[in-house]
């Protein structure tokens, strides 16, 4: 029997919105594959289908699960809210496919079923913000280079474009957002109509109007669609706006025209269109508007002394960065020196941002221009920086303020060699000097326990969630002479083998074995025959 794949959009989750072949294929299929909170979402609509329920970040596994069950000649529904080709599953299925071979004339059958995108349902709610060319956005760099996105962004802003501001700010992920106001902020005034949507036709629905200046003084969020106007969008009594252009032509205010239906494509009646080419007025106009631009841009202090030139090939290279970093005293240093505050303090500035985090260092955002001498002073001030984001990260105990110092240099060295590595998803190396592992050590993605002389490791510890748990003790007894190399192990093949945006403790649990170590359902319970400092 050939099976069948139908990709379904339910839109933005409430039953009303759901299509009549979106509730017939979610009928029709033998097995519905989907995010947790989407399942939740159509539940009602279910009857005695297989269900398959991943977290967030598991579509690559939703996908191939979705292919592989198909193939048994299974129909399988694989949803997604808002539309299945926007930033949905369509795609992910598709590639799943190409990768397999598969052709539609023998293979699995397939059924894209679309739904109301977050664009359509969000404008709905704010009046007609979208009557005029727009453009989709995600904020996310988990799988796009943020330099890529900020050069789309550009583009929008030049192009005038209304822009829907998808995946705009997470708990990690906080600056995108800033950046993004910061560039469409030298294309269009403060006062430029934003509509913050969230949760659109659900229960906690929230909708803000506010404006592109304000618009971060707002809460944001991952269930936030951002659609922020183009030049002409105006307020009108709570709505949001955007003119087609038909005031241009028509006397909206009478129903008899004075123009005459063929008289509208002359150039005096249209000086907007391309009648002969651009014309020295509309050159004027440009180079006002961009001027304008850098004089608001000046005035709010965000340029120094480079200015840009309204025909610059990328204006964007004028704007300053924001710089995030991890900052702390050290590995297994805790305390934080008069002149090490000072040089945050300064490195700050009037508008920066310190940050205190519950994992042993600041986050410290600032905008600079020269990214590089700030990190240099800290640096020369004794403290330790790291990048944050999908990278390695070492956290380490105090080593009891020193005293038990024996485990500190393979502590230094595995903070040298990997911490800053790019992995597939944030990951955090916890080191304890000692069996009592105080800073919750065996709790982090990586543990190292330094006990009588040599080292245990510990994998796939979960800090947070329902589901929290510790690493599970995959070795004892390690040789110092062999800790790095036998950590490096692991880490290389997380970063070879692990899919984009995959936990560490997930991949460990998908893949099995990992440098040699396997991966076990149920950890007993660890006793430890020792007192502190054996």
């Amino acid at each position: 029997m050939r099976g069948k794949l139908l990709i379904i959009g339910f839109g933005p989750g409430s039953f009303q919105h759901i299509t009549e072949r979106a509730r017939e294929a979610l009928q029709e299929s033998d097995v519905i594959i989907g995010y947790n909170t989407y399942v939740d979402l159509i539940r009602g609509l279910l009857t005695d289908q297989e269900i398959v329920r991943t977290g967030m970040t598991e579509e690559v596994s939703r996908a191939i699960e979705a292919v592989r069950q198909a193939e048994l000649g299974k129909k399988v529904a694989v949803i997604s809210s808002g539309d299945a080709g926007v930033y949905g599953m369509a795609g992910l299925v598709y590639e799943v496919l190409v990768q397999k071979g598969w052709r539609e004339a023998d293979g699995v059958e397939v059924e894209v079923i679309p739904g109301i995108s977050a664009i359509n349902s969000c404008a709905s709610l704010l009046g007609a913000p979208v009557m005029h060319d727009a453009c989709t956005i995600s904020l996310s760099d988990h799988l796009t280079p943020w330099e890529l996105i900020a050069r789309r962004i550009e583009a929008a802003g030049m192009g005038d474009f209304i822009v829907a501001l998808y995946n705009p700010r997470s708990g990690k992920r906080t600056r995108q957002i800033v950046e993004a106001q910061q560039i469409l902020l030298k294309y269009r005034p403060a006062d430029t109509p934003v509509g913050l949507v969230k949760s659109a036709y659900r229960d906690r629905q929230s909708v803000v109007l506010t404006t592109l200046g304000e618009m971060l003084d707002h809460d944001i969020g991952m269930l936030t669609t951002v659609l922020i106007g183009n030049t002409s969008t105006f307020v009108y009594d709570g709505k949001m706006i955007t003119p087609r252009g038909y005031q241009r032509k028509y006397t909206l205010d009478k129903a008899e025209q004075p123009i005459r239906a063929n008289e509208r494509l002359k150039e005096e009646h249209e000086p907007w269109a391309l009648h002969g080419g651009v014309s020295e007025r509309k050159k004027e106009t440009t180079q006002a508007l961009a001027q304008q631009a850098v004089a608001m841009l000046a005035e709010r202090g965000l340029l120094q002394t480079k200015i840009i030139e309204p025909n610059t090939n990328n204006p964007y290279d004028a704007m300053p960065a924001i710089l995030e970093i991890a900052v702390s005293p050290g590995v297994g240093n805790k305390k934080l020196s008069a002149r090490q505050m000072t040089a945050l303090m300064t490195a700050a500035g009037a508008e920066g941002e310190i940050e205190y985090t519950p994992h042993h260092y600041v986050l410290l955002r600032v905008m600079t221009k020269e990214p590089e001498q700030i990190v240099s002073q800290l640096e020369q001030a004794g403290l330790l920086v790291q990048p944050i984001g999908d990278v390695v990260q070492v956290k380490a105990c105090d080593f009891c303020n020193g005293e038990k110092s024996q485990s500190i240099p393979e502590a230094d060295e595995i903070a040298e060699r990997f911490a800053g590595l790019t992995v597939p998803k944030e990951l955090k190396i916890g080191f304890a000097g000692c069996a009592m592992a105080c800073y919750g050590s065996v709790h982090e993605d990586i543990a190292v326990i330094y006990r009588r002389g040599k080292f245990d490791l510990f994998l796939g510890g979960k800090t947070i969630g329902r589901n929290a748990h510790a690493a599970q003790p995959v070795a004892e007894g390690i040789p110092a002479d062999e800790l790095v190399d036998t950590v490096g192990r692991v880490l290389a093949e997380y970063k070879e083998k692990g899919h984009p945006d995959e936990r560490f403790h997930k991949f460990f649990k998908r893949i099995g074995s990992v440098a040699g170590y396997h991966h076990n359902e149920h950890v007993p319970a660890v006793t430890v025959d020792t007192v502190c400092g054996d």
